[in-house]
């Protein structure tokens, strides 16, 4: 059975290139019928962000991925935590010490940064030396020490990925990584590879900056006499041609994009496409559809360039789409944080808005009109284009203010009729209405969906307020 595992580092959100690599690997196990885990690599407890943990499995909840196995926490699968399962990794590196594929290192942080600062590019097997019987005198007497892996220091190692091909890396170029660390956790370089053998995966898909070290978790893998898995790097999202999307630089993270409005699926949608190309080119794809489509052939060697434009106007394909209910719903939120409190039909509101808006924090923009009445510059009613002004605006304030007691089932029509009967155009009627309604230039739809917005007694109110600016 096909097993992927998402293993992010609980150091702050969810980030996009990490979402995308959780995305990939829940899309190629549910689309072999595998199971898809997730993985907390805690290992560096100094850089533990806390809330970290719960903001992943709320993100990948909204992402609509789900895991299949876990702790059970609360009756619910909980994430593994390699913080928890520290005795396991003590056990493997153990075994690595009796077989000569690991060994103990008392180095000082003092000589490391000598042997550092006279050129020396990797650590040098000082500790090698140490024979067993001083290596326990030296334990016994509680010296502290770290359990680093032995490297040959000659040689080639090559594994086939899946998207890059053969790889070949020289271990002269290694260093001889720590597995465990003086405080007894393990590092990442160690436990990923216990965890990923023990938690049954059978593909493993992560980003291309372990590429090169990968050789060193495959002699890990042949110490223990264990299978390696099926490697599958991917390369980077970036933000331009030489930068990439970086948590470290500040760039955005899945919450971030949600709290400006857009979607979950969107921008799910979105980041599948950078990097995996479907075989008929499709830009909009519900969940189903990328897990239908998704294969490892469809990778891409080349990094992608992140466009917030694009997944802008992606996004704005799935609002315009949505049951007008469900899209009342995510306005909500952002109601209540640009416009809250106002005598308005809010459902109405989404109504007009809902063909207008890219995201949700649109909305801002868009309903900016509504604190516009009060105070307007009656300059406003002049228009070169309809050739109005504030005399004409004057002159027609008594036929729109009984039009619109009149309510607003055929609006539109009296409203064209009192354009005929003074040899307007209709736009010059319709333009100085929407200016003596709103006191805005652009809103959501004209005159007629204002009185529905606003309801006729506040439209009538207005309109009588402004016949009083005019002086008529």
């Amino acid at each position: 059975m096909v097993r992927t595992r998402f293993a992010p580092s609980p150091t702050g959100y969810l980030h996009i290139g990490g979402l995308r690599t959780a995305l990939y690997a829940y899309l190629f196990a549910r689309k072999n019928g595998g199971k898809f885990i997730l993985r907390i690599e805690d290992t560096d407890q100094n850089r533990e962000v806390a809330g970290a943990v719960d903001v992943i499995i709320s993100a990948l909840a909204k992402a609509g991925m789900d895991y299949d196995e876990g702790p059970i926490v609360g009756g619910a699968y909980g994430p593994y935590v390699q913080s928890e399962r520290k005795e396991i990794y003590l056990e493997y590196a153990k075994k690595l010490l009796d077989s000569g594929d690991a060994y103990c290192c008392f180095c000082s942080k003092e000589r490391l940064e000598d042997l550092h600062k006279s050129g020396a590019t990797k650590y040098d097997k000082h500790c090698m030396k140490l024979g067993k019987a001083e290596v326990e005198r030296r334990i016994a007497a509680g010296e502290p020490y770290v359990i680093r892996q032995n490297i040959p220091e000659s040689g080639t190692s090559t594994y086939h990925d899946e998207v890059f091909g053969d790889v070949t890396v020289d271990f002269k170029d290694l260093e001889d990584n720590i597995l465990i660390k003086s405080d007894g956790m393990p590092t990442y370089n160690f436990a990923n590879v216990i965890d990923d053998h023990l938690m049954g995966i059978t593909h493993c898909i992560r980003g291309v900056e372990y590429l090169m070290s990968t050789p060193k978790y495959n002699l890990l893998y042949d110490a223990l006499g264990w299978e390696r898995p099926v490697y599958i790097h991917l390369q980077p999202i970036m933000r331009d041609a030489t930068h990439k999307l970086s948590k470290r630089d500040g760039d955005a993270g899945f919450e971030d994009f949600l709290a400006k409005g857009f979607l979950p699926h969107a921008i799910v949608n979105y980041i599948a496409l950078l990097g995996w190309n479907p075989k008929d080119n499709r830009e909009k794809l519900s969940m189903q559809e990328l897990t239908d489509c998704f294969s490892i052939e469809g990778l891409q060697r080349s990094s992608s360039i992140f466009d917030e434009t694009k997944m802008r106007w992606l996004n704005s394909l799935y609002i315009k789409e949505m049951p007008t209910d469900e899209f009342h719903a995510a306005a909500a939120p952002f109601y209540d944080k640009y416009c809250p409190d106002r005598n308005i039909d809010y459902r109405y509101l989404s109504e007009l808005l809902q063909p207008r808006v890219e995201i949700l924090s649109d909305i801002k923009e868009k309903t900016a009109f509504l604190d516009m009445f009060d105070g307007f510059d009656l300059e406003l009613f002049v228009n070169k284009k309809w050739k109005t002004d504030a005399a004409l605006a004057a002159s027609l304030m008594d036929e729109l203010v009984a039009e619109t007691e009149k309510g607003v089932d055929g609006l539109g029509e009296r409203l064209n009729a009192v354009a005929e009967s003074r040899g307007l155009k209709k736009g010059q009627v319709l333009w100085i209405y929407r200016i003596a309604l709103t006191g805005a230039a652009a809103t959501p739809g004209g005159g007629e969906e204002m009185v529905k917005l606003f309801g006729v007694d506040e439209c009538v109110k207005r309109l009588r307020s402004v016949k009083t600016r005019l002086g008529k």
